[in-house]
């Protein structure tokens, strides 16, 4: 498909998820350390399991760089039960508060002040932190034009022909950042605008019946 196409579909699809669905206003946290923690925590397990998690730290005055660092690891573990793979998940996060407070400071201003394709690769090297993480830290927590894709964008957009499988996540990434004004509040809105789509009608069984996108004509890759 030419790169014009892509756009034209691109905003085409941009604009029946946002008549259909409205603003979405994610990501969902009232500072952008509780947006980066939010980031961290989501993998692999539901946002009500997270935002149980992050209620309770609240509630302990442990929403804070520098208290979480100073928890113990079994300590924190026993915080993000709720999560599944807890002892993983307290590993990872105290990898990422590690360096956050080694390199930055614990400073969030410091940390979006970087060059932030400089500071993604620094992210990726961290363990636990993956492509998809480590871009909605920069979008949603730091406000970096760096485009989140995930498994609801790669199903969409294969099963309307804009993308083939096998699709990288890089590919599809760029797919985005190619072919979309560089506007961190449409990326921000595309992005939960197709994760809303992916839970409600694109799902492994699809749901096509009553979806914004069931008139949508599929095209060739």
């Amino acid at each position: 498909m030419a790169s014009g196409s892509r756009k034209n579909r691109l905003g085409e699809l941009y604009q029946l998820l946002y008549s259909a669905f409205g603003p979405q206003g994610w990501w969902p946290g009232e500072t952008p350390f509780e947006v980066a923690l939010g980031a961290i925590l989501t993998q692999n397990t539901n946002w009500q399991n997270v935002a149980r998690v992050i209620a309770q730290l609240k509630a302990e005055n442990l929403l804070d760089p520098q208290a979480l660092g100073a928890l113990p690891e079994a300590e924190l573990a026993l915080r993000l039960r709720p999560l599944g793979y807890y002892n993983l998940k307290a590993r990872r996060l105290k990898n990422f508060l590690t360096f956050f407070a080694q390199q930055f400071g614990n400073s969030m201003e410091r940390l979006a002040a970087e060059d932030w394709e400089k500071l993604r690769s620094k992210l990726l090297e961290l363990n636990g932190i993956g492509p998809e993480t480590a871009d909605s830290i920069l979008l949603y927590a730091l406000n970096h034009p760096s485009f989140v894709v995930d498994a609801y964008t790669f199903r969409i957009l294969n099963r309307h022909g804009l993308v083939a499988d096998p699709c990288s996540y890089e590919e599809l990434r760029q797919l985005f950042m190619e072919n979309l004004p560089v506007e961190v509040p449409l990326y921000q809105e595309f992005h939960a605008l197709l994760v809303r789509l992916g839970k409600d009608f694109c799902r492994p069984r699809p749901r096509c019946s009553g979806c914004p996108l069931e008139n949508w004509p599929a095209m060739a890759s």
